[in-house]
């Protein structure tokens, strides 16, 4: 017996079939997961954007017009989910501590960290040159460079022209070469010419959506993230 299509599954849930959308979303967990933790660089909030995501997609489902795949579809939506939250916390105003608090100095030291393995320590700066991006260029760059899609497919996703996402793109690795020219030679043999796409993906290693973070969605009917 063949397997369903994206669409067949989506038509399916649509129609009623209560498995259907859990399936349709265990069939792309890994890769929607990957798109929602690198673009968010936090575990805890990237599961918030993924479960928001589903559950947006789970409601929109019967006003998919078809005009591009379903996995791009949900990319779609992850990706919107992931900036409106990153928008969000760069509105929300810092809250200034209490007059009463502690000093700096009154405060007890912390242990100091054991030193990082310098691989390790590149891929960390590395992640966080990625993280310092405008969220525009981040999110075009995850796509692209990271994540291997090419630039028809993430501006489908992102819901812009082409142009726009080379644009994003270009300017996100101008600034990510800046970022790491002081880590080219930490870098292991070979690293020191690798491009700025190189080092970003050899620095986002694979990572699975956490175990245990499967629920069930207000229907009762579809697993969620």
């Amino acid at each position: 017996m063949t397997e369903p299509t994206d669409e067949q599954l989506l038509a399916d849930h649509v129609a009623g079939d209560p498995h259907a959308f859990g399936q349709l979303f265990h069939r792309h967990r890994d890769r929607l997961w990957a798109v929602a933790v690198r673009t968010m660089r936090d575990q805890h909030d990237a599961e918030d954007a993924l479960q928001d995501a589903l559950l947006s997609a789970h409601r929109a489902a019967a006003r998919f017009r078809g005009d591009a795949a379903v996995t791009t579809w949900l990319h779609r939506i992850v990706v919107n989910a992931c900036l409106d939250k990153l928008r969000r916390r760069q509105a929300q105003p810092t809250v200034p501590l209490p007059d009463g608090g502690a000093r700096a100095d009154d405060r007890p030291s912390a242990p100091e960290p054991p030193a990082p393995q310098p691989d390790h320590d590149v891929r960390l700066v590395i992640r966080e040159a990625l993280a310092k991006l405008p969220i525009e260029q981040r999110s075009a760059l995850v796509l692209v460079d990271v994540e291997g899609y090419s630039v028809a497919e993430t501006a489908a996703m992102l819901e812009i022209a082409e142009g726009t996402v080379k644009s994003r793109c270009a300017r996100g690795r101008a600034r990510l070469a800046l970022m790491l020219a002081d880590i080219r030679s930490d870098l292991p043999a070979g690293g020191g010419n690798q491009t700025a796409p190189d080092r970003v993906r050899s620095a986002q290693r694979p990572s699975a959506p956490p175990a245990g973070s499967a629920g069930r969605d207000d229907q009762g009917g579809e697993e969620q993230p």
